[in-house]
């Protein structure tokens, strides 16, 4: 599906499990993100002149783009690194149901959800 809906998503990492999830229920719950994938990773990085080799959790968060810089002013406000990993990446194709229920999910009125 391509055209007028845009998507994205963003790319994060974060050294316990626990905020990583405590972040990413916070985000769905609140419309921010339809998805939060969260796997355990082992980075390699430079930080204050010192090779750093640490395992972290990298997290996916599928999202509308227009949503974005609140997703990130979020995720700063809760994540415990001083410069944490934030980076977009906009969704240039993609199956058009699975756009929509991100689209769906994203919205303060959730039209997959049943009246219950």
């Amino acid at each position: 599906m391509r055209g007028k809906r845009k998507f994205s998503f963003l790319y994060s990492t974060i050294n316990d499990l626990k905020i990583a999830e405590d972040i990413g229920e916070y985000l769905v719950k609140n419309k921010l993100a339809a998805c939060v994938n969260i796997f355990p990773i082992e980075s390699i990085h430079s930080w204050k002149g010192k090779i750093e080799k640490n395992k972290e959790y990298a997290m996916i968060i599928k999202t509308r783009k227009k949503l974005i810089k609140k997703l990130i002013k979020e995720i700063k406000d809760k994540h415990p690194y001083e410069l944490p990993c934030l980076i977009s990446f906009d969704v240039s194709y993609g199956d058009k149901n699975f756009l929509r229920w991100i689209e769906c999910e994203t919205k303060r009125k959730n039209f997959l959800r049943k009246a219950q």
